[in-house]
């Protein structure tokens, strides 16, 4: 199989409002425009179907296969692109889950992961959010293989768990994607530093995505950008990053006679 040593990612960042169908509309609408500009992998944000936070996912939950993922599918499907469709809050047996879904270009269903590390955190006098208190969390990895090279999914708190991503390189991952939701706490101060630090650990290209700031809402997203809709694209360099790995071999020079990280579940590819 011919594997492509560059190809165009597109991460879109986008106002995501309380109607559900004006959300999937204007995802749909940036997957086309983001493909005609020649992505040939999507990322969308942290919950790009519903507002984000524990009073709404239960409103907005849906079962997948379902309307969400059904647009998905056909964005994939009649843009010829794989898209890692963000996360939507999913219901599945009485529990609700915050799921991240991948389509590839002929529209069919890779992978769904689940959110494996919920997003308790309690900050005096800035914030306090308890993902717990409503939603179950993932229990197992989620990678990808695609015409390019193989991809591994966190979202967004996942991202803070350096074992993760190890475990990810580990198994082959040259990109890793977190759609997330840092808040204006967290975001300023760990955003873009997590993001480095997981690239610089682990030799392999992040890409993340964030719905766009919007200061009336309950919860108020860092993004990245004062605009209200981006579509940012970049170039991971495949061979660039085998040439890293070469030159600074860390793989092979972990000790694992002292000290070890091991996957206990895998998740599906």
């Amino acid at each position: 199989m011919f594997v492509l040593s560059e190809f165009r990612l597109a991460v879109i960042q986008l106002q995501v409002t309380g109607v559900k169908a004006d959300n999937l509309s204007r995802a749909r609408r940036l997957v086309k425009e983001a493909a005609g500009q020649g992505s040939r992998l999507v990322l969308l944000p942290e919950c790009f179907n519903s507002p984000y936070g524990t009073s709404f996912f239960s409103t907005y939950a849906e079962r997948i296969p379902g309307e969400s993922t059904q647009v998905l599918s056909e964005a994939a499907r009649e843009n010829q692109v794989y898209l890692v469709g963000g996360s939507i809050p999913e219901e599945d047996d009485g529990k609700l889950y915050n799921s991240c879904t991948v389509f590839g270009p002929n529209g069919e269903l890779i992978l769904k992961h689940r959110k494996i590390h919920l997003f308790d955190i309690d900050i005096p006098g800035k914030i306090r959010f308890q993902e717990s208190e409503i939603l179950s969390p993932g229990n197992s990895l989620s990678m990808f293989d695609t015409a390019f090279c193989k991809v591994g999914v966190g979202i967004c708190y996942d991202m803070r768990f350096a074992e993760l991503a190890q475990l990810y390189s580990r198994k082959g991952c040259q990109l890793l994607v977190y759609p997330g939701a840092f808040n204006m706490t967290t975001g300023p101060a760990h955003w873009e530093l997590l993001q480095r630090g997981r690239a610089l650990d682990n030799q392999v290209y992040i890409a993340t995505a964030s719905p766009a700031r919007d200061e009336t809402a309950s919860y108020v997203a860092w993004g990245h950008t004062a605009r209200v809709i981006v579509i940012k694209p970049f170039f991971p360099d495949l061979q660039y990053l085998a040439g890293v790995r070469q030159q600074i071999p860390i793989t092979a020079q972990r000790r694992d006679d002292l000290y070890t990280v091991t996957s206990v579940q895998e998740g599906s590819s």
